[in-house]
């Protein structure tokens, strides 16, 4: 048999709209220049509703890599360590015989239960998920990264972040123009790219499976050039939101909590003051950077592409694209990826086949989350998919069929203890375990709910950017009970079924799958 290789990208704060095929196939500007993106959207599927189950990149990563829910996986926060008992896609690759290669990080604080209080891993945000080999480190603190800029001879600042502060300055106010110092063949990306190209290089055509993070388009949003200038301010999308930071927080009180409480400095290194006072210009700029930002990393992968062309191997090779989660980019008054808002959710995924695929090209419009590709990767290996998982196979949808039984809403979670630019806990009189809300929505209604504050719904036919919470509206009274009832059985039937299917008896253990 003939084995198979797995290239995994999983990009850094990537929302779904940023996707020129998917802009092309609406008919919408086509702002934004991938090529190498392009080419596996042309050979693979583009999955249009793609949702990461929960957001930021610790808990986001975590669902990617074990298929589980948060309220199962429960590393509810950037910082919050990982249940060693969880099975993820590192250990699962072992058992058909795959040494998981990754790239980049995964943002996991590891079970205390499994070590010492004095573990240097508690000291940073996160380190590797048990399971994965690196071959391409960035966490801790970024010292991989830092130290090959050091190696390849470039002059590193006392303040190593500083390399992405323009030439001659000590902080960016806002949104920038201006090129970072550090030249495009040291960036980031440039780093996570050799790396990839060593490690295949290193295996010499033995099959392989790679996890290839970059940490791009994540923020600080100043670019190396070209790619600070690439795209003009006055050709992105404007923001989608309300009048007034005033008028978006009056939605609900998380709304008016992000709105009042998040800072320019997490986006702009040594700025000051809310990032709700950015006015549009400032906003398009950041965009126009972004892209840029996108741009870099689409050329980097051209790299990777190239040398599996060359090489022969990419005919070989299913290639899987997707981001861990969004950014909302100034719409809705705010920067990041938190609360509920689609901007923070929605994220790309495309998934090429390694064999001819009879749907290259097509867009598909069911709607899949990011649980769904770990049990993807495994089906396609020919290994099995553990009874734990909450996500399904996404392998049906390249050769057209739609299983019979698969999901008709979209659902994900989010956690809002303990973030780190306040605490919301004392804004909003809450406790940390009532400090949550999830979301399920589908074509025509959005419902979220929360642990401990009032709930809201969206009529998304009417109200598609989510203005009018109509929650307490007597005409969608039934609506909203129907969407909380379907939210409840959601969470009933993927409660942890880790161990719900075996039996004991007089003849001892047996295993029942339905």
């Amino acid at each position: 048999m003939t084995r198979k290789n797995v290239l995994l990208i999983v990009v850094d704060q990537w929302r779904a709209d940023f996707m020129p095929h998917i802009l092309r196939a609406d008919g919408k500007p086509d702002f934004l220049k991938t090529p190498n993106l392009d080419r596996i959207c042309r050979e693979g599927v583009t999955f249009r509703n793609h949702v990461t189950t929960c957001v930021p990149c610790g808990p986001a990563r975590a669902s990617l890599l074990t298929g589980l829910y948060l309220m199962n996986h429960r590393a509810v926060q950037n910082t919050v360590p990982l249940d060693q008992r969880h099975f993820n896609l590192g250990k699962a690759l072992r058992t058909v015989g795959y040494d998981p290669a990754l790239i980049g990080y995964t943002t996991t604080t590891p079970d205390p239960r499994t070590t010492s209080v004095n573990d240097p891993r508690f000291l940073g945000l996160g380190d590797l998920m048990d399971g994965f080999r690196s071959v391409g480190a960035f966490e801790p603190n970024m010292e991989g990264y830092f130290g090959w800029v050091a190696q390849q001879g470039f002059e590193l600042p006392e303040h190593h972040p500083d390399i992405w502060l323009p030439e001659g300055e000590e902080a960016v106010a806002g949104a920038t123009d201006k090129p970072s110092c550090i030249p495009k063949e040291y960036s980031d990306s440039t780093f996570f790219t050799e790396r990839a190209l060593t490690y295949l290089k290193g295996r010499q055509g033995r099959p392989f499976f790679l996890h290839l993070g970059y940490y791009r388009p994540h923020p600080p949003f100043v670019a190396s050039a070209p790619y600070h200038a690439m795209y003009s301010p006055e050709d992105m999308p404007a923001p989608i939101r309300a009048e007034s930071p005033e008028t978006e927080g009056a939605q609900h009180p998380l709304m008016k909590f992000y709105v009042d409480g998040i800072k320019r400095g997490s986006f702009f290194h040594g700025a000051e003051g809310s990032g709700s006072t950015m006015d549009e210009a400032e906003l398009r700029q950041m965009r126009a950077t972004y892209c840029g930002l996108i741009t870099e990393v689409d050329d980097c992968l051209g790299r990777v592409f190239d040398y599996l062309d060359e090489t022969g191997q990419w005919d070989d090779t299913l290639v899987i694209f997707t981001s861990d989660h969004g950014e909302q980019l100034g719409d809705h008054h705010l920067l990041g990826k938190i609360g509920y808002n689609d901007e923070s959710f929605r994220i790309p995924l495309v998934v090429k086949d390694a064999h001819d695929n009879p749907r290259a090209g097509e867009i598909e419009e069911a709607f899949t989350e990011s649980i769904d590709v770990m049990p993807t990767i495994l089906e396609w290996l020919g290994g099995d998919i553990p009874r734990a998982c909450d996500g399904a196979s996404l392998l049906p949808f390249l050769k057209g069929t739609r299983p019979a039984d698969w999901r008709t809403e979209l659902h994900y979670e989010y956690d809002f203890r303990d973030i780190f630019y306040s605490e919301p806990q004392a804004v909003l009189g809450l406790d940390m375990d009532n400090s949550s809300l999830c979301v399920i929505q589908d074509e025509k209604y959005k419902y979220v709910h929360f642990a401990a504050l009032p709930p809201l719904f969206f009529d998304l036919e009417k109200d598609p950017h989510e203005f009018e919470n109509l929650a307490d509206d007597p005409a969608y009274a039934s609506l909203v009970r129907d969407y909380a009832q379907k939210a409840l059985s959601w969470r009933l039937v993927h409660a942890d079924r880790t161990l719900t299917h075996y039996r004991s008896g007089p003849q001892g253990l047996t295993v029942r799958e339905n």
